[in-house]
């Protein structure tokens, strides 16, 4: 993937999940529904990096991230529902 490189930025003041690239951000908004589960809400990214496999970097290294903090997840965004569609790997997630 050629965004490996890049570390996924956790806000907890603004509540999402942010990539940056150049001098863009690439974010997905969350809830904290309880200790263990966030509600993901919306994945954005600006226009200038649309079409460059941006949204799914991010929803990989979010995962990656609620996997590596036992943290479950529920997918509101339905770009989120449909990377889970195409990687049903990450299903475990899914509270």
């Amino acid at each position: 993937m050629k965004f490996d490189s890049l570390s996924l930025n956790v806000n907890e003041d603004d509540q999402q999940f942010e990539l940056q690239i150049d001098q863009h951000t690439a974010l997905i908004t969350y809830r904290v529904l309880d200790a263990h589960t966030l509600a993901l809400d919306h994945t954005e990214v600006p226009e200038e990096l649309e079409g460059q496999g941006v949204a799914s970097a991010l929803v990989e290294k979010t995962f990656q991230y609620l996997d590596d903090n036992q943290l479950k997840l529920v997918p509101n965004c339905s770009f989120v529902r449909t990377y889970l569609e195409r990687h049903p790997d990450w299903k475990r997630l899914v509270a």
